[in-house]
């Protein structure tokens, strides 16, 4: 007997749900994510996906532009083998107005590295600043 992999189709896709709240404070992004190091900003917001009418665990993402200490961006574009992208970071409507104007650079080792805190997802970092970009989803360990 095989098992169906098909997806009951009356059910929505996950989304992100959230506040919509834009927010600045930096220490819930440095109490998960050790690899920002001490960021001078961050513009993010957070909330949880999925519908919320299905039960079980409750999954949470987080959206965040960081502008990085100089040193810190500097490491994260020399150390992980991050490479141009044309691929535009998948944040949430709310935060993409404050994405990086320049071109990003990314990699899976980027992406695992900043990785932190039960959260894991994507990374980028801009080319001709101390921006990073990350999209992150999980849970508190």
């Amino acid at each position: 007997m095989t098992e169906s992999t098909e997806r009951d189709e009356s059910l929505p896709p996950a989304e992100k749900n959230g506040t919509g709240e834009l927010r600045s404070d930096l220490e819930p992004l440095v109490d998960r994510f050790g690899a920002i190091g001490a960021p001078l900003s961050a513009v993010w917001m957070s909330g949880t996906t999925g519908d919320d009418r299905v039960p079980g665990p409750t999954t949470y993402w987080i959206d965040a532009v960081i502008i990085l200490d100089p040193a810190t961006a500097a490491a994260l574009r020399a150390d992980f083998g991050a490479t141009l992208t044309d691929e535009s970071p998948g944040v949430v409507e709310g935060l993409s107005e404050n994405l990086p104007a320049g071109p990003l650079l990314t990699s899976p080792e980027l992406s695992d590295h900043t990785n932190g805190g039960g959260f894991g997802g994507q990374a980028f970092i801009a080319v001709d600043s101390d921006e990073l970009v990350i999209i992150k989803v999980g849970g508190p360990n």
